[in-house]
């Protein structure tokens, strides 16, 4: 890997909490790699969330640049950036935020009939993306019918169907136990490593730490160490 495919630019973001001004991110420069499998981590309260939320153009910065696939997504007016996230993002959260009125299939299919795919090739994506999640059986089931770990795969077939360049994930295994969080991270990390999608994650977990490239460590609004772990040898 040798490519960056997100730049951050001297990037902070701050808000206000009653009158106190929290600057929850401070002038971070940060290269992201294409195919990289990167964990933000840090404590609460660390600017790691507000960073993720940056990097996935959830969010614009007060001050900085933030260049994904060399677009300055900062330069980009706020009613684009819904486009910008649809065609380019993929998104896993912790709550998993299926719909919890369509089947699984639809909610995979949903964000591409916002696209305006063809029928036909929703069909073909969706199918193949709930094959490679391990999820085809349960398609017809709704969510409040499936258990965490089937939502969360479902939310990453989703995430994936889109064929994003980035995927961002927000905590993705802090709703699950131990086991099935296992099996997720193998699923992540073998999606990553046979389609070459970038993955950046928020985490306080210690096991897809450890399945990490990179890991960024953010303290106090900024970066405090990046570095390659034994997953990147």
């Amino acid at each position: 890997m040798n490519e960056a495919l997100l730049h951050l630019d001297h990037v902070s973001k701050s808000y206000r909490l009653g009158r106190v001004l929290v600057r929850a991110v401070d002038g971070v420069t940060l290269d992201i790699e294409r195919g990289d499998f990167l964990a933000l981590a840090g404590p609460s309260g660390s600017g790691k969330t507000t960073l993720l939320n940056l990097i996935g153009s959830i969010d614009k910065p007060d001050a900085g640049r933030v260049v994904l696939d060399g677009v300055d997504v900062t330069a980009t007016p706020l009613h684009h950036l819904a486009t910008t996230r649809r065609e380019s993002i993929g998104f896993v959260f912790q709550t998993f935020n299926l719909l919890p009125v369509l089947t699984a299939w639809e909610n995979v299919e949903y964000p591409l009939l916002l696209r305006g795919m063809s029928r036909r090739e929703r069909q073909e994506r969706v199918h193949h993306w709930l094959e490679q999640t391990g999820i085809r059986a349960q398609a017809k089931q709704r969510p409040d019918q499936l258990s965490g770990g089937q939502r969360q795969r479902v939310a990453i077939a989703r995430a994936m169907a889109g064929e994003p360049k980035l995927v961002i994930a927000d905590e993705p295994t802090a709703n699950l136990d131990s086991e099935t969080a296992a099996h997720i991270l193998d699923l992540l990390a073998e999606i990553n490593r046979t389609t070459n999608t970038t993955f950046v994650f928020s985490t306080h977990d210690h096991a897809l730490i450890g399945r990490a490239r990179t890991v960024v460590r953010v303290r106090d609004g900024r970066v405090a160490q990046t570095e390659p772990t034994a997953a990147a040898a």
